[in-house]
């Protein structure tokens, strides 16, 4: 099913059935404030598995969406103080930042190697649903090998009935991708230029590195 979020009603009805979706361990493609993506809840293996077959990749480990900069406490043991003051700054927005999860956690996202890339994005849609139903396993809405949708509609074209719900919004509005650091070294390391500027991201934390110093 393609819901069309431009319209108050069909919004509302729309998110209610994605957040029914992932709780049933479906797969839902929403929008981003960079491009389209498709999710899963983070906690159910299952669910995950299946993302990774839509796109037709291995066990590559996606990344996490959180509709909260608290919900960030929550995956990881101790945050460090510059991954704090990075998603303060530029949370909901086009920032991933990668950092060691806690071992407690109940899930199966592939090989973390202990670390997850985290992003609060910035876009009503997506915080609704995010809000609703916690941490998603969310990638780009493609078959590797193709484009990166910035439609709801590109992706379907894509994935089809690997995906129970589709959230259209309209085309993405800056489909340049999110900027990454790594906060789990000694210096916070900018491991992917992206949407926000190498300079934003010195002003709020200085010792920051550039990609491949």
């Amino acid at each position: 099913m393609l819901y069309d979020c431009r319209t108050v009603a069909e919004r509302d009805r729309g998110i209610a059935a994605a957040v029914e979706a992932v709780k049933s361990g479906e797969l839902v493609v929403l929008p981003t404030d960079t491009v389209y993506g498709v999710g899963a809840d983070a906690f159910t293996s299952h669910a995950v598995n299946a993302l990774q077959n839509a796109r037709g990749t291995d066990r590559r480990v996606p990344p996490v969406l959180v509709g909260s900069r608290h919900t960030l406490d929550g995956l990881v043991y101790s945050l460090p103080k510059a991954a704090r003051e990075l998603a303060d700054a530029f949370w909901p927005g086009a920032l991933t930042i990668v950092v060691e999860h806690s071992p407690s956690l109940q899930w199966d996202l592939g090989d973390t190697g202990g670390v997850i890339a985290v992003r609060m994005p910035l876009h009503p849609v997506a915080l609704e649903v995010l809000r609703e139903v916690g941490p998603m396993a969310v990638t780009t809405a493609n078959r590797i090998g193709q484009p990166a949708p910035t439609t709801a509609e590109e992706a379907r074209e894509q994935l089809e009935y690997a995906v129970r719900i589709y959230l259209e919004a309209g085309a993405a509005a800056d489909p340049a991708p999110s900027t990454i650091v790594d906060v789990t070294g000694a210096e916070p390391r900018v491991l992917r230029d992206g949407a926000i500027p190498f300079e934003k991201l010195r002003e709020v934390v200085p010792d920051i590195l550039a990609a491949g110093a």
